[in-house]
């Protein structure tokens, strides 16, 4: 039985956020929570009175630089940590993994323990799983963490391997040392990079009697794509009656992508690490508070905060501290930082409770990645040239407004150029397909598809950076939420992508790609397919040429068709490639969704067996294009699309592209004939 009582309060349907508490000997813990470092026993430059006015719940110390200094003597003359330190309120013991790792010259690792010269008298230590909880008894913490070898989390697996079974090995017998002791103990899930691993661990782990499970080996040389994967992994194995605690994460946005991953609990030193160096989090973006245009600037940091530094200092005072390297300077930033840090902690559990998270979560992950907009920085006079970042036949470009895309080098064609990919997709693709209402199973324009019951199937041709694919996943995660799943069809999406350089190179770059910071595209990669946790959908990945996966994949009911452009990708334009599409979906109707609105896609769409509408404008075209299978879903489809008709058939007998390149003289009238003939004009032309 949990040590802990853990109580799990409140879930988020559509997410694995969730809000909960627990009971350690020293009172309440609510979570999500983030806990300070207090490595010797006080969290840098700040009091206690500081710590509680700020929302404190939980500090975090640490058993090998407190079995140096002071040492267990001190701490059993005194009683414990709580009476040493002054501290009333929970603390949780790291072990001392993480320091012995961090000294690969000065120790030595075997199965018995690690041995290490102390720094403060260079008398030779060997840190075992007894030792370690001995110590954590001896400062009498609420949460003691397990021995555990932390490794690169980039490790060959070989190395990896050896360290998780080691690990296992030592939460064995750190369990067997804690004896009758009423403090709680975490074990830790270790594997590095290696997802069998991660699962491995986690399995063992999991039958242990833990009061909780803590994921360790992450931000260790990981990038921050591998640690949103591997910590949405590891959740997706761990018991939902134990609090899970990921170790030494993090910044804001690491925080908020964790806890949407199931996380509970956080300790990170950048809020007073960062405060040293003179930066501050605000609601407006990171201020780097040394810089010269805040030398006579009045008013708080933040005027969303009600932090004891920003009702009584000046922005200007705060620059002077920092830069005269005042250690007030560091107390008053720090205070600031901790306090947004419990702000947000706040905010989510908030957010969780009141149904909101989802909405939540969208706006924040942009939030937190800004700097200061009220105050950007500004480029030197003659700026650094910096390459684009660049893999294979692809780089990142940064736009004017501030988004960034993917642009082919030999081509020089931007996916997704005008406006920002993520609005695009969402406009064009989702919002135009009525996805949100489809995905209801009791909705009107479910109807207008397929069978509101059975699978709904979105083919996504042209992954890319998987914008479109996001979009469809954030709609069908909102909608989750908002009905919960009983009210639901299945969906599942065909990605079709011949290269997968695009997506991997964003996927390297989540602070400009933020749709990607979500576990499913990174699985995606890994494994060719992802399934959410809901089981309600599923999302495959077909590598190659689409036109050899056509009539192979499941037929759809919805098509992103979003390729690049007809010059550069010709093959996928073509009026055989749509009749092909479209005797696919013969057996029920379908509709096709693309960004161009060329004559010749559209007359390629025509003589393909598809009835055509105009479709949302985006960025300077003033339209685009839907596909239909059938023509009475033209007038069924919710937004009422305006079907091409007579003036359309005008301009298109003046079009000089009237006919496809290199169709034969001989042949253009029997084309152009098919063209007036479509029974979409002869049905649309007035009597």
């Amino acid at each position: 039985m949990s040590r802990l009582n853990f109580t799990l309060e409140k879930t988020v349907p559509g997410s694995k956020a969730r809000a909960a508490r627990f009971t350690t000997l020293h009172g309440e813990v609510r979570t999500p929570v983030f806990m300070p470092v207090g490595t010797q026993a006080t969290v840098k430059s700040q009091t206690i009175d500081t710590l509680k006015g700020a929302g404190s719940s939980v500090l975090l110390a640490n058993t090998y630089h407190l079995l140096l200094r002071p040492g267990p003597e001190v701490f059993k003359k005194f009683g414990g940590i709580h009476r040493f330190m002054s501290w009333d309120g929970p603390v949780l013991t790291d072990s001392g993994g993480f320091q012995i790792f961090s000294l690969p010259h000065s120790r030595a690792m075997d199965e018995d323990g690690a041995k290490f010269k102390s720094y403060v008298d260079g008398a030779i230590y060997n840190l075992t799983p007894e030792l370690s909880i001995s110590m954590q008894r001896a400062i009498g913490s609420d949460i003691m963490m397990v021995l555990d070898q932390c490794i690169p989390s980039t490790a060959a697996r070989e190395q990896a391997e050896a360290a998780m079974h080691l690990t296992h090995r030592w939460a064995v017998r750190s369990l067997h040392a804690r004896g009758d002791s009423p403090q709680a103990m975490f074990g830790i899930v270790q594997g590095a990079c290696h997802h069998d691993l991660r699962r491995q661990s986690a399995a063992f782990l999991r039958e242990l009697p833990f009061d909780g499970l803590a994921i360790g080996g992450l931000a260790v040389g990981e990038t921050h794509a591998q640690r949103y994967e591997f910590t949405d992994l590891v959740t997706g194995h761990l018991p939902e009656n134990l609090p899970r605690y990921l170790m030494g994460v993090g910044t804001p946005i690491d925080i908020l992508e964790a806890v949407n991953s199931g996380v509970d609990m956080f300790d990170c030193i950048i809020p007073t690490q960062l405060a040293q160096r003179g930066t501050a989090f605000s609601s407006h973006g990171k201020m780097h508070v040394a810089r010269t245009v805040y030398k006579f600037q009045e008013g708080p940091l933040d005027v969303r905060c009600g932090c004891p530094t920003c009702r009584r200092y000046e922005r200007g005072y705060l620059h002077h501290l920092v830069k005269t390297g005042e250690n007030l300077g560091w107390h008053l930033l720090a205070q600031h930082n901790i306090w947004f840090y419990h702000q947000l902690m706040r905010e989510i559990r908030e957010a969780i409770f009141d149904g909101t998270f989802r909405a939540f979560y969208e706006r924040k992950r942009l939030e937190l990645v800004r700097s200061d907009e009220d105050n950007p920085t500004v480029p030197d006079k003659k700026p650094r040239v910096a390459r684009n970042p660049r893999l294979g036949d692809y780089e990142i470009v940064t736009s004017p407004k501030g988004f960034s895309s993917i642009r082919q080098l030999s081509s020089g064609e931007i996916m997704h150029s005008v406006n920002r990919p993520e609005d695009e997709a969402q406009k064009l693709y989702v919002d135009q397909s009525c996805l949100a209402a489809r995905l209801l199973r009791s909705s009107e324009a479910a109807g207008s598809v397929s069978d509101p019951t059975a699978h709904l199937v979105v083919w996504d041709v042209g992954l890319g950076a998987a914008h479109n694919a996001m979009a469809a996943l954030r709609c069908f995660e909102a909608q989750l939420a908002a009905h919960g799943p009983a009210a639901l069809r299945p969906l599942r999406i065909e990605s079709f992508e011949c290269d997968l350089d695009p997506l991997t190179l964003a996927g390297k770059h989540p602070h400009a790609f933020p749709h990607l910071r979500h576990g499913a595209p990174h699985r995606l990669l890994q494994n060719g397919a992802w399934s959410h946790a809901s089981g309600l959908l599923h999302w495959e990945l077909h590598h190659g040429d689409f036109l050899t996966f056509l009539e192979q994949s499941v037929p759809p009911d919805v098509i992103f068709y979003d390729p690049f452009s007809s010059k550069t990708d010709t093959g996928l334009w073509t009026s055989e490639v749509f009749a092909r599409i479209a005797r696919r979906c013969a057996a029920k109707p379908a509709e096709l969704y693309t960004y161009s609105n060329s004559t010749a896609v559209r007359v390629a769409l025509l003589t393909g067996g598809f009835f055509v509408a105009e479709g949302a404008g985006t960025g300077p075209k003033s339209t685009t294009t839907i596909g239909f299978t059938r023509l009475e879903s033209i007038a069924a489809h919710p937004l009422a699309p305006r079907a091409l008709g007579e003036e359309w058939l005008a301009r298109w007998r003046r079009s000089g592209s009237k006919f496809p390149a290199g169709l034969p003289e001989s042949d253009q009238a029997a084309f152009a004939a098919r063209i007036e003939s479509h029974p979409q004009f002869v049905a649309w032309q007035p009597t």
